[in-house]
């Protein structure tokens, strides 16, 4: 009796050993990727706080500064017009991430809660969008806003993103996940659909709407090659594309520690949004794929 006590006493701490290696090893792996993920931002961060003179003197590059400086965040915008870019990209974000949401909620409501003849095929061909590939929609795209004599405006700018495929599928599988007896209910109350939408769907779906709009506003701060295309005049370019300018007409291809505190004043408001709504996204995604 003694032997076997001794037995189940002696596996148990096996198992709590053996579960302590796994979770060091996980933690482990789990830091090793946290640094190589983090490092190019820190690297990024690093270099924008030298002085162009430190950063050219360095044979071997070090992993810090001996004296740090913040001159090249005031070059930033004094030598180019950082604050346009900025201003052009926060006015092209928030207009068609507010006509891209009142868009896919409606294209994302009619296909979960309306009854037409041919939805599901309509529905299917729809999908079928996302098979074709992003090159072919630029050209088309480029041809249209270009014989609209739309080059060069925020309109021509916008247009193009005001909806997406895979954002009405996501809110459409959210939105069906709504119980059926809400709606039926709603209809003997004499509540119209956009009543009911606004009411009663965009609330409980509230998550994924953000996880929606935030991950718009990522795809339009980032957007790069449509923006590249439609636009050749200073007066619209946007941040991503504000990049090269200032590499080429700005501070200089030599002058890599200003370029650096551009890049870091455009990314910090991605980062802070992100950090800012992390746990929405997550959930918003994870309601958004879950049937039931």
């Amino acid at each position: 009796m003694g032997d076997s006590r001794e037995e189940v006493r002696n596996g148990n701490k096996g198992m709590k050993v053996g579960e302590k290696v796994r979770k060091g090893v996980t933690y482990a792996g789990l830091g090793v990727w946290a640094i190589m993920v983090l490092f190019p931002f820190y690297w990024m961060i690093l270099t924008s706080v030298k002085s162009y003179s430190e950063y050219n003197s360095e044979y071997v590059p070090k992993f810090y500064s001996s004296s740090p400086t913040m001159q090249n965040f005031l070059d930033a915008f004094s030598t180019v017009p950082l604050g346009r870019y900025l201003l052009n990209t926060l006015i092209f974000t928030v207009i068609t991430t507010a006509i891209m949401l009142f868009v896919v909620t409606l294209a994302a409501y009619g296909f979960a809660r309306l009854s037409f003849p041919g939805k599901d095929l309509v529905f299917t061909c729809f999908l079928a969008l996302m098979m074709i590939p992003n090159e072919l929609v630029v050209i088309t795209n480029f041809a249209t806003i270009t014989n609209l004599h739309m080059r060069n405006s925020f309109p021509g700018l916008i247009l193009p993103s005001v909806t997406s495929v895979f954002y009405i599928y996501l809110l459409k599988e959210n939105f069906a996940q709504v119980p059926d007896a809400l709606y039926y209910a709603a209809k003997v109350d004499g509540t119209s659909d956009l009543k009911y939408l606004w009411k009663v769907m965009l609330p409980i779906c509230r998550p994924t709407l953000i996880t929606v709009g935030i991950l718009k506003v990522i795809e339009c701060w980032n957007s790069y090659v449509w923006p590249r295309l439609i636009t050749d005049e200073e007066a619209y370019f946007l941040v991503s594309n504000g990049i090269q300018e200032i590499r080429e007409n700005g501070f200089g291809r030599e002058n890599v520690p200003a370029m650096m505190a551009a890049v870091v004043v455009i990314s910090v408001p991605l980062v802070v949004l992100f950090l800012a709504f992390r746990e929405k996204i997550m959930t918003g995604v994870s309601r958004g794929g879950t049937k039931g």
